[in-house]
């Protein structure tokens, strides 16, 4: 056999393994070393295939992809450097549990450590940031050879896709020449056992039951979820219980809000936690968390102000995940048709859910009153929560955007989802991923929420619209700076803030999305956004810089916060 057909074989192989066992994307840059996979990939009428240039922009596009199916991606590129631009998105691939087979082409091995270009030690190249790593051997006749490699990948996405789902990389070497025969995939002969969906144990149940039995002021708390999560069961569970739930805008629980659930949803409590009396009288005596601690900060500070006596956490992972370091009960499970089995014999106290009912009310009377009067960040991302179509995506950047969307994204029946990098809540990579989330979901409607800091940080992400249909609505909120480090202690220090904190550029970007040919408006004004959310786009992708103020978001922000203190005050006493 030549040494052309050997080649051919073995990633043949591979991709075979790959689809065999639900791959269906790929996100591949451009290399000499990875030719042979590459060449298989676009040859494989089984495998949607996304090009990026830029290896850093390509591993964030194909987490987002993957964050929006909940299904494995690959993500596939040269050796060297190339490999090393992979580790911000697998940092958070694995902090988000995104599942991401990385694949890195090598130098073979005795081309390592003897000054070879391109050659660097890739064995274990991300270290912890990973679930499972494995390194293959090079093509050969060996009859081992094959179903290692078959047996190996499968197992590599039988990893990402175990809860909890997460990121995976294999390294395979390569000898020259790199050229392969285009070929039909052939059949792979094994299929790695995935999903261990497991749920409720009886005693988990159990406890549960005996919990909710004893609680008399009980509050549910549900964070960011798991892919692939089925909400319906944890609706069910709102139904019986009839506590009020602290609604985290990541969790998918703010938009398609079933009939009957509205009076439960806590979706303000960022802004009524700010007050003293408040979180008195709200204190509850038993919490149960379902998914990831939201990241409200008043939240986590009324938590450990609390000190429930009862704090359960359903998570599909055994890690405690708990900053706070509440948790009494951590429940090992997935959110699935077991939670239909509680059985909620409840006595808990109606006027400690009336309270937070009662404050939930007054904020929203405040907020909407805001949007509808203010023309800072706030009251323009309310407004367009408020116009978005049905069956709408909103992707946040960290920072403002996706705190401004936790304020002012308030409970509704349209179908709209939110999404956000809050696995390492970084700034990098935020608008590849979202337009990998977009590419993976092409019949809704996407948008980005995101600051001119972050913008400028991937704008190579665009590059990726230059070889595939990409579809978007940009919102770039420029403040000329850092807008989050207004509301911390850094600004209580004039002396270097600017220069450290506030890091103004001065710059604004029509000429960037000439240069990538985009539909750009300008809005200087909250009518004028309003105008250009209205219109159609002349493009697939559509950048609305809107032009804002961040003493005067600062000052509005406060503003909010002090009014539904006070009437909360007034109340309370």
């Amino acid at each position: 056999m030549s040494e052309r057909e050997i080649l051919s074989n073995y990633v043949y192989t591979i991709i075979a393994s790959l689809v065999n066992n639900g791959v269906e994307q790929a996100v591949v840059s451009p290399g000499s070393r990875s030719t042979p996979l590459a060449y298989a990939i676009a040859h494989t009428k089984e495998i949607e295939m996304f090009r990026q240039v830029d290896e850093r922009a390509a591993g964030f596009f194909a987490l987002g992809l993957a964050k929006a199916s909940g299904k494995p991606v690959i993500l596939l590129c040269t050796s060297g450097t190339a490999a090393a631009n992979y580790y911000p998105a697998i940092v958070e691939a694995k902090n988000a549990r995104i599942p991401l087979i990385v694949i890195t082409a090598d130098r073979p091995h005795e081309l390592r450590e003897v000054g070879a270009p391109q050659a660097i030690n890739q064995l274990h190249l991300y270290g912890e940031q990973v679930k499972w790593f494995a390194e293959y051997p090079i093509p050969d006749e060996a009859k081992q050879t094959l179903p290692f490699v078959e047996r190996h990948t499968a197992r590599a996405i039988a990893v990402a896709m175990s809860a909890p789902y997460g990121p995976v990389h294999i390294n395979i070497p390569f000898r020259e020449p790199l050229l392969i025969d285009f070929k039909e995939l052939p059949t792979s002969r094994f299929t790695a056992a995935v999903g261990n969906k497991y749920g409720l144990a009886p005693e988990a149940r159990q406890l549960i039951e005996e919990t909710v039995t004893q609680a008399k002021k009980g509050l549910v708390i549900v964070g960011e979820l798991p892919l692939n999560t089925d909400r319906k069961f944890i609706w069910q569970l709102i139904r019986k219980l009839g506590w009020p739930v602290i609604v985290e805008s990541l969790s998918g629980l703010r938009g398609s809000v079933p009939k009957g659930c509205e009076p439960y949803i806590i979706s303000t409590y960022d802004a009524i936690l700010k007050n003293a009396a408040f979180r008195q009288a709200a204190a509850p005596d038993t919490v149960i968390r379902i998914g990831a601690q939201p990241v409200s900060k008043f939240l986590s500070n009324f938590l450990m102000e609390a000190m429930p006596s009862k704090y359960i956490v359903i998570d599909e992972d055994p890690m405690f995940r708990d900053s706070t370091h509440m948790t009494t009960h951590a429940i090992h499970a997935c959110v699935n048709e077991s939670f239909n089995e509680i059985v909620v014999n409840s006595v808990a106290d109606r006027v400690y859910t009336e309270i937070w009912q009662q404050a939930q009310q007054k904020a929203l009377s405040h907020i909407e009153h805001y949007i509808e009067q203010e023309k800072d960040e706030g009251a323009l991302v309310g407004m367009m929560m408020n116009v978005l179509p049905e069956h709408s995506d909103v992707f946040a950047s960290s920072s403002m955007p996706i705190r401004d969307i936790d304020t002012f994204h308030m409970p509704t029946v349209k179908d709209i989802r939110i999404a956000a990098n809050r696995g390492a809540n970084g700034i990098d990579g935020v608008m590849s991923t979202a337009l990998g989330y977009s590419a993976a979901t092409p019949s809704r409607h996407s948008y980005l929420l995101i600051g001119d800091l972050a913008f400028l940080h991937d704008s190579n992400a665009f590059v990726a619209a230059r070889y595939q249909q990409l579809e978007m609505t940009v919102i770039v909120m420029n403040n000329d700076g850092g807008g989050i480090f207004s509301y911390l202690p850094q600004a209580s220090v004039e002396r270097h803030y600017e220069d450290l904190f506030g890091t103004p550029t001065g710059l604004t970007f029509e000429h960037l999305a000439a240069m990538y040919d985009l539909h750009y408006t300008r809005a200087e004004d909250k009518q004028a956004f309003e105008q250009a959310l209205a219109e159609p786009k002349q493009k697939p992708i559509r950048l609305i810089e809107v032009m804002t103020d961040r003493e005067e978001n600062l000052l509005t922000h406060r503003k909010l916060w002090q009014v539904i203190n006070e009437e909360l005050d007034t109340w309370l006493s």
